[in-house]
């Protein structure tokens, strides 16, 4: 996998300025251009190009996902580039529509993605304590699991035919900040899934 993209998917506000995002967008890029990978970054308050974004995402053999968690999904501003990129990419350039044919009904929703043999990472920031995850005694999530709650962002990726990587989190990042752990888990995380080009 000699190439990297990053999509930092933060969307600054007043009381997330980003800079864990950020943080951890430059920790990846200097740990794996150290590694001889090729490193393209798109962070959503830049202006960026779609037909660029979609030749990203072609030469990408990997993309990671950096982003908050903002009310249990991703920022409005990488929702919007989804939007715009992927759907400008239904074309076969990310893939050849859903996969369904009208000359070919066996053929299941889905199915049409062009980034085959590629893969994925989401790495996620949570206001959410990890303990609020895979317990059925917890409120909210009800033993689910992150993963469960990011399903639908799986299903783009795999709408792509991209394959994923485990998923990376720091947890409980604004009211019981473990930084510095966080960061040495990250690298850990990135050694272990990106051996080098």
């Amino acid at each position: 996998m000699p190439n990297i993209f990053i999509i930092n998917g933060h969307e600054e506000y007043a009381i997330s300025p980003g800079k864990l995002n950020a943080a951890l967008v430059e920790k990846a890029q200097t740990l794996l251009s150290a590694k001889g990978y090729t490193v393209k970054i798109t962070t959503m308050k830049d202006d960026y190009d779609i037909e660029e974004e979609i030749a990203k995402h072609q030469w990408a053999d990997a993309i990671i996902l950096q982003t908050p968690v903002n009310w249990m999904g991703v920022s409005w501003s990488f929702k919007k580039y989804m939007d715009y990129v992927y759907s400008s990419g239904l074309d076969s350039r990310l893939c050849n529509g859903d996969g369904r044919t009208r000359k070919d009904p066996s053929k299941q929703y889905g199915t049409g993605g062009t980034l085959t043999g590629k893969k994925y990472m989401l790495s996620l920031t949570f206001n959410a304590p990890k303990e609020a995850f895979n317990d059925p005694n917890q409120w909210l999530f009800e033993g689910k699991s992150v993963d469960d709650l990011f399903w639908p962002m799986h299903l783009n990726f795999k709408f792509f035919d991209m394959e994923p990587l485990p998923t990376f989190v720091c947890f409980d990042v604004m009211k019981n900040p473990d930084i510095e752990n966080d960061f040495i888990r990250f690298e850990s995380h990135l050694n272990q899934y990106f051996k080098g080009s």
